[in-house]
C-alpha cells in the first residue's frame, strides 16, 4: 500500500494501519462519498493538537530554564501554529495521501494549508494512540521542533504578530489596530473563526483560526506580510 511508504518515511511502524489512514480522511470527502465507512480525521486532529502542545511544552521547559512563561508561550505558539505544521506536512508529502472532495482539491492555497496543518495534528494523534506518547514525542522532535526551533529563535519568529503589527502601525502611522469578528462557523469541537484587522476603520487583512485569538493573530500576520510586499 502507498500509505506504507509514508509510514516508512516518517519512521513509524503502525500496528493499526487503518488508524494511520484515518488521519488523511477530510470531512469533505465523506460529504461526497456518503456510503463510505470511513471516519473523518477530526477526532484524531483534536487529540493530536493536545499531544503536540504538551510535547512541545515539555521540550521547551527542559531546554530553556531561564525563559519566563511568556517567552515559552510565544516559542510554543510559533512551533505549533498552522503555518509551521502545514510546511512540515507539505515537505513530508502528506498532500499526496489526503482524501478530499473535488471542491477542496481546487480550493485556495490558504484552505489547503489549513487542511495540511490539521492533517499533521491528526497524524500525531494516530501515532499517540498506536505507539504511545514516547513515539509521538520522537516524531514531533524529529520533524517539528528539531528543524524549526533554532530558526524561530535566531530570526525572532516567535514575536507575537499582533504585538509586532501594533508596534509598526503606531510607529509609522500613530494608529492602533482594531480587530473584528467577521464569521464564525462549524460545530463546537471544530469551530472556524474569521477576523479582520482594521486601521482607521478600514480592514487591512483577514485571518482564520480555530479560535478568535488565532484568527486575530493570523489577520495581523497577513497584514504584516502585505506591508512587506509594498
Amino acid at each position: 500500500m502507498e500509505i506504507d511508504n509514508l509510514s516508512k518515511k516518517i519512521g513509524v511502524s503502525f500496528k493499526n494501519k487503518a488508524l494511520f489512514e484515518n488521519a488523511f480522511v477530510h470531512r469533505s470527502f465523506l460529504n461526497e462519498n456518503k456510503s463510505s465507512d470511513l471516519e473523518s480525521n477530526e477526532r484524531l486532529e483534536f487529540l493530536g493538537d493536545a499531544v503536540l502542545e504538551l510535547a512541545v511544552t515539555k521540550q521547551l521547559y527542559r531546554k530553556y530554564n531561564s525563559k519566563n512563561e511568556g517567552e515559552l508561550t510565544s516559542l510554543r505558539s510559533a512551533l505549533v501554529k498552522g503555518k509551521t505544521l502545514s510546511q512540515v506536512a507539505d515537505l513530508l508529502g502528506f498532500g499526496d495521501y489526503l482524501l478530499l472532495s473535488e471542491g477542496e482539491k481546487n480550493g485556495s492555497e490558504k484552505a489547503k494549508s489549513l487542511i495540511l496543518a490539521n492533517c499533521m495534528e491528526a497524524v500525531i494523534g494516530a501515532i499517540y494512540l498506536d505507539q504511545g506518547i514516547g513515539e509521538a514525542e520522537k516524531f514531533i522532535d524529529k520533524f517539528i521542533v528539531g528543524p524549526n526551533l533554532d530558526k524561530i529563535v535566531d530570526e525572532k519568529l516567535y514575536i507575537d504578530p499582533k504585538s509586532e503589527y501594533q508596534e509598526v502601525m503606531q510607529e509609522k502611522f500613530r494608529e492602533t489596530p482594531k480587530y473584528e469578528l467577521i464569521e464564525e462557523d462549524g460545530p463546537d469541537h471544530d469551530k472556524k473563526f474569521v477576523c479582520g484587522v482594521k486601521i482607521a476603520g478600514e480592514i487591512k487583512a483577514t485571518g482564520t483560526g480555530r479560535s478568535k485569538s488565532q484568527a486575530e493573530q493570523d489577520a495581523a500576520q497577513n497584514a504584516l506580510d502585505k506591508l512587506k510586499k509594498q
